[in-house]
């Protein structure tokens, strides 16, 4: 069918955004491997401590490696999708989406090969969750655009039993989302383990607030 969603030159071509970040991240991993140190910072713990690493190699490649394959999921998963027709009603929604998740894990890495050079360690405490709160905005941002799929959006039963109960409820998580970013914004300017607490429980007040509204959308929407 010609209306469904398919890789061409065309979408590769809108993508070059993405591409010229992952060739950014691949250049800068191979321009700072000679200088990075044997451990390379890998996670933080929600003191703001490093609490696992990566050797030479993996600290330099493993993100950028990374990137791709989550950029090339995004690309391909659709193709998997019983619901593969409606990509292409929500094709830019879809497109910004990758984009950002490119930019974001970009903003990570940056981040990562700083500290690992010699930055500030508490500059992971900041960045991070302003990258993940303008993230989470962009993303309540375009959430409402997305069409019935398997792969991407708020897939609950009831969501997915029912296009209306779907549009409502990603409509409600849209808003949930972009408050959730403001949130995580909030929390880069205050000090461990708040700058963790707060979003993570507004997270958590969001995901559990829009499964329990597309219950109540799907119960409505039956009557």
């Amino acid at each position: 069918m010609e209306n469904r969603y398919r890789v061409t030159g065309k979408i590769i071509a809108r993508d070059w955004p993405a591409l010229v970040v992952l060739a950014a991240m691949l250049v800068a991993g191979i321009l700072v491997y000679p200088r990075l140190p044997d451990l390379v910072p890998a996670h933080w713990n929600f003191r703001g401590e490093v609490d696992n690493y990566f050797n030479r190699f993996w600290g330099a490649f493993a993100l950028p490696l990374m990137t791709g394959g989550i950029y090339l999921l995004l690309l391909f998963v659709p193709y998997l999708d019983p619901k593969r027709e409606n990509y292409t009603r929500f094709d830019r929604a879809y497109q910004i989406v990758r984009l950002g998740m490119v930019f974001f894990m970009g903003v990570i890495y940056a981040t990562t090969l700083v500290v690992a050079l010699g930055g500030p360690a508490s500059l992971v405490g900041r960045v991070v969750p302003l990258a993940v709160g303008l993230l989470f905005i962009l993303i309540g941002n375009y959430l409402p655009q997305a069409r019935l799929n398997y792969f991407f959006g708020v897939r609950t039963p009831w969501t997915l039993a029912n296009e209306e109960v779907w549009r409502r409820t990603h409509r409600f998580s849209g808003y949930a989302f972009i408050l959730a970013g403001f949130m995580f914004i909030v929390a880069a300017f205050l000090p461990p383990p708040a700058n963790f607490i707060l979003p993570m429980a507004c997270i958590l007040i969001a995901v559990v607030s829009t499964i329990f509204y597309s219950y109540l959308a799907f119960r409505r929407v039956s009557w």
